[in-house]
């Protein structure tokens, strides 16, 4: 593996070298200099969204653009005109946000990666799910580690969090959001591709999809009416205007964490391997590539890994607070019938 990864590196550098322009055509330093000072813009370029789906040629500075359509809506006469580009410096012109009334429902780069990880999750499911109930055990590498997946979420992450009795209910759901920001993950360690859950709308839709869930099944286990004098906490009449702005702000800290989280996570990670890369252009040394090219692999191996952990934190926490909203219900029949909420605190403890 050592010696790969020198070998690899030699070969990095090597053709970072070779593809030096200054090298062999001797541009100015001024010109090294705008370089270094570009790859920031560079990272950023290349872990952001786009309307433009670029395929760059290895070892060349030219690529390949494909234009995505725009969809525009105009909310009111007008509103979708163009204007300057207020950061381009006096270059460029951009289209109004949704609040001067532009409703953009364009198809962005992370707009086909999720199309893509939709598209790789519904094969998934067609090529390796046992649809022969004759034979209760699957054949194949592949459906067997599908299949250890799917127990996994079922069992260690539904019932375990949820219950043995409404616990089977979410799986679905929860294998969904698995599968589906699995693939994202996954996505982006591929050349020409990007991690869509490196953008924080995509995972703000993925944590209101498990509030929603979250919200849905607290109401079926407790009732509306339940429901509603869970947000009084329990307390005295007189403590409610305290109480219930501070359990209804709760209700949205779930999300925001689910939000946060991977977003972070999926998108530090990228930073960092471009960073590492483009200290070989920064310091304009190829000789760099002996040390940034293997870190910069190592954290790819280490993105590998978090792909899969940032997949199952967010379903577990999703298991969790559904959970919780589940326990909701017991905690309500239990103070009709006078008992001691055991189920409750549970739930209150895990979270």
């Amino acid at each position: 593996m050592r010696k790969a990864m020198v070998l690899f590196a030699c070969l990095f550098a090597g053709a970072v070298w070779a593809s030096d322009p200054a090298g062999e055509h001797g541009y100015a330093n001024e010109d090294k200099d705008a370089e270094g000072e570009d790859v920031a813009g560079y990272i950023l370029h290349h872990v952001s969204d786009s309307n433009e789906y670029e395929f760059e040629i290895p070892l060349s500075h030219n690529h390949i653009p494909i234009h995505l359509p725009q969809i525009l809506i105009p909310l009111k006469d007008g509103a979708c005109t163009p204007v300057a580009d207020p950061h381009g410096g006096g270059h460029g012109e951009v289209y109004p946000g949704l609040g001067a009334g532009c409703l953009d429902l364009s198809i962005t780069k992370h707009t086909v990666m999720m199309w893509l990880a939709a598209l790789l999750l519904i094969g998934s499911i067609l090529i390796w799910s046992n649809r022969d109930k004759t034979k209760l055990v699957p054949r194949g590498a592949g459906a067997n580690l599908f299949e250890m997946l799917v127990l996994f979420v079922r069992d260690e992450l539904a019932i375990k969090n949820i219950g043995k009795e409404e616990g089977p209910r979410y799986v679905p759901y929860l294998l969904t959001a698995f599968f589906f920001i699995l693939f994202m993950n996954l996505l982006g360690l591929f050349p020409w591709m990007a991690t869509a859950t490196g953008n924080i709308a995509v995972t703000c839709g993925l944590a209101l999809c498990t509030f929603f869930v979250t919200q849905a099944a607290g109401i079926r286990a407790a009732g509306i009416g339940g429901y509603l004098k869970h947000l009084t906490g329990g307390v005295a009449p007189w403590l409610w205007p305290i109480m219930i702005p501070v359990e209804f702000l709760g209700l949205f800290t779930k999300p925001f964490a689910l939000t946060i989280r991977l977003f972070a996570n999926m998108l530090a990670g990228h930073i960092v391997i471009f960073f590492l890369l483009g200290l070989i252009f920064m310091l304009r040394n190829p000789a760099v590539a002996l040390v940034s090219v293997p870190f910069a692999f190592g954290i790819y191996l280490l993105e590998l890994f978090v792909a899969f952990v940032q997949a199952y934190v967010f379903t577990m926490l999703s298991a969790l607070f559904i959970g919780m909203s589940v326990a909701m219900g017991h905690h309500h029949d239990e103070h009709h019938e006078g008992g001691a909420s055991h189920d409750h605190g549970k739930a209150h403890h895990l979270g």
